[in-house]
């Protein structure tokens, strides 16, 4: 079995946001990125599928050479290779474009995405991926057994889980649960050694139009003051409730 893991290159939740050019543009000054955590649990998930079955993991990313740090740490986690697609990465459409190139050029199995990235939370590259190439797909994963051309998935719906049988090529959209977190693998030293000698493939990209294109960013509206209420005057707080906050 060929395994694809997409990686997206995050800022890391703990740096501090701040943008440039009137709010047009994200300011990586000063801030760590990393692989995106629900990337990281589908890796996790891959290297069991690596470890058990036998199968071939590769993880790609469609980026600048600014990101081939995150994608050498994929390879020092045990991904056997790894593949850049030379684009900045401008919206879900040309992302999902890019992926499905380069899953019909390497002739993948089972796509293992991320539901989605903590940067722009789309949640739309995995299920446009599915449809580019033809694939079956389950979001929300929490869990995934493959046996032969065969898989068994279970994704987290409102108020329960659902398990669903499919059949390969499948993408899924993975998130915390498909590993618990303490599965999670830090590379040690002889994997950063190891990951210098494999492969990073760094691919053209394909002709694609762009549709969507962001307009401004904008950051949340400071806390306001809090207003504190002795418990012993409730209808005080009855009145702020109902005059000033208004939700009552």
């Amino acid at each position: 079995m060929k395994i694809l893991v997409c990686i997206s290159h995050v800022p890391d939740t703990t740096s501090k946001i701040n943008f440039t050019d009137g709010d047009t543009k994200f300011d990586t000054n000063g801030v760590q990125f990393v692989i995106n955590p629900n990337d990281e649990f589908g890796l996790t998930r891959a290297m069991w599928f690596k470890e058990k079955q036998g199968a071939t993991v590769d993880v790609v990313n469609v980026g600048g050479p600014e990101t081939e740090p995150t994608l050498r740490k994929a390879l020092a986690i045990g991904a056997d290779g790894a593949i850049r697609v030379n684009t900045p990465a401008t919206d879900g459409y040309a992302v999902a474009k890019q992926l499905a190139n380069v899953v019909k050029d390497g002739g993948y199995d089972l796509v293992i995405a991320g539901r989605e990235s903590i940067d722009y939370n789309g949640a739309m590259v995995p299920g446009m991926l599915a449809e580019l190439i033809g694939a079956n797909f389950v979001t929300n994963c929490i869990n995934l057994e493959v046996d032969g051309t065969n898989a068994k998935a279970v994704r987290e719906i409102d108020g329960g889980k659902e398990t669903v049988s499919t059949t390969l090529p499948l993408v899924i959209g993975g998130q915390k649960g498909l590993v618990e977190e303490s599965d999670l693998r830090i590379p040690n030293m002889r994997g950063i050694m190891m990951a210098r000698q494999k492969p990073l493939k760094v691919m053209e990209p394909v002709d694609v139009s762009t549709e969507t294109s962001t307009v401004k960013f904008e950051k949340p509206a400071p806390k306001g003051a809090v207003k504190l209420v002795s418990p012993d005057n409730l209808d005080e707080l009855v009145s702020l409730l109902h005059n000033e906050a208004k939700v009552i």
